[in-house]
């Protein structure tokens, strides 16, 4: 039994919904197709689900919606009309963010509400469609399939009771398709994973009901050693483990989110990224445990949008409680940290530049400098990580070596090494307009030479 996921390019169009509904009658051991919202059909194109966010911001403005609402609902007119379908879907669709407009929810949850129309919309297009081809598929309302969530819009995590009532599900004759990106609390309400969280809701579906696999199908062969745009055809990864996979996904490998893996990997269930367009490619392969390599660096990932704040104290160490008080000033101003790199004497605290805007940086480094009178505190900004991946990468001789000549050899000063604290990573960080030159260097040193 298998539990196969379709991205937002998968469903962008009917004639990608089609590809889908060949590769599901390939395979009726896909009995749980989870979906996202219609996404891109080419560059220049929108994501339904952005399209609903300007939706609402018009509506929250004052500005007349009609203007937005029209370009959603051509989307799916087309998309229901190239399919053959009933028009009656499309009547479904427009009342129901009509309804999301203009209901007495609290904002919050209507705009939630709105956001998954998109994923809500596919799921009923894609079962009709399927069962126009004569498979015995029906819509499934993830409230009905038993996925239970938090009441944290726009954030939410699965309730653990939820997997009970998912398991219930493997009884079932029929094709079930799932809308992806969101759950209901207890309380009925509709609340949003985080955006991309229809690999969530793939990963929560498969754990449910103890899947043999989960396939997540997206535009993409394998995932890659490296990130194409910045090395032309770069090796494809046939086999990574959870943890690999983890580290990569959260720094900056868009191919799966990367809260996704959790519930697969609490269940062991091997995970597959296939490419819709090229479903026989053999894909990657995601898994508990793998044999070990002498190539031990699997994949170099990278991210930019990154600032450091570097505190220096003389004997810091002994100053009892010194991080905590840092920690808790940070926490106070609502600001998540990413790494915290430190010395006997030194602290450098990774942050993510958008959670720390200028207002907010002005607070942090004066309540800093009140509270515990570091001799040197400054941050800097417009930094990229860099993340060398690689199971048993911390026990392998050589590759800190390495990895630092390769990124000197491009001419590019390392602002921050982190090593230790991950038994599969290590990282880098660097001035971010130096990102390309150094990633293309640890690339030929670890994948070329």
């Amino acid at each position: 039994m298998k539990v196969a996921k379709f991205g937002g390019s998968s469903v962008a169009s009917a004639k990608q919904i089609k590809k889908v509904a060949d590769i599901i009658k390939m395979d009726l051991q896909k009995k749980f197709i989870v979906v996202s919202a219609p996404g891109k059909r080419y560059k220049t194109d929108q994501k339904i689900t952005d399209m609903l966010i300007e939706l609402w911001d018009a509506h929250e403005q004052g500005t007349s919606v009609y203007q937005y609402i029209d370009p959603i609902m051509r989307r799916f007119a087309e998309i229901i009309e190239q399919l053959e379908l009933s028009a009656s879907i499309l009547d479904e669709i427009k009342q129901t963010i009509e309804n999301q407009l203009h209901n007495d929810a609290n904002p919050t949850e209507r705009l939630d509400a709105l956001k998954a129309v998109g994923e809500d919309s596919s799921a009923k297009i894609l079962s009709a469609y399927l069962a126009s081809c004569g498979l015995n598929a029906r819509y499934l309302n993830p409230h009905d399939a038993g996925v239970t969530v938090s009441d944290d819009p726009g954030n939410a995590k699965i309730l653990p009771e939820s997997f009970k009532k998912i398991y219930s599900l493997r009884s079932t004759k029929e094709i079930l398709v799932i809308p992806g990106f969101f759950g209901y609390t207890k309380e009925g309400k509709l609340i949003t994973f985080s955006r991309g969280g229809s690999d969530i809701t793939g990963s929560i579906i498969a754990a449910g009901i103890k899947a043999d696999v989960y396939e997540n199908y997206t535009d993409v062969d394998s995932v890659y050693a490296v990130n194409p745009s910045i090395v032309n055809n770069p090796k494809k990864i046939t086999t990574l483990t959870y943890k690999e996979m983890r580290e990569l996904s959260y720094a900056g490998f868009s191919v799966f989110h990367d809260e996704a893996l959790i519930p697969a990997y609490r269940e062991e269930i091997p995970v597959c990224i296939k490419n819709t367009n090229n479903p026989q490619a053999p894909g990657t392969l995601i898994v508990s445990e793998k044999k070990p390599s002498e190539k031990c660096v699997v994949g170099i990932a990278s991210d930019t949008g990154f600032c450091s704040i570097y505190i220096s104290k003389y004997l810091m160490n002994r100053e009892i409680g010194f991080g905590r008080k840092v920690f808790s000033i940070l926490e106070d101003e609502g600001i998540s940290f990413e790494h915290a790199p430190s010395g006997i004497d030194d602290l450098s605290i990774i942050i993510r530049e958008k959670h720390l805007p200028l207002e907010k940086e002005k607070q942090v480094l004066k309540r800093i400098q009140k509270e515990l009178r570091p001799d040197l505190i400054s941050i800097h900004r417009n930094l990229a990580m860099i993340m060398i991946v690689g199971e048993g990468l911390v026990r392998t001789i050589g590759v800190a070596q390495k990895a630092t000549s390769a990124i000197s050899s491009a001419n590019v000063n390392i602002e921050m090494i982190n090593q230790g604290s991950s038994e599969v990573s290590m990282m880098f960080g660097i001035k971010a307009e130096d990102l390309e030159k150094a990633v293309q260097s640890l690339y030929a040193a670890f994948f070329v030479k």
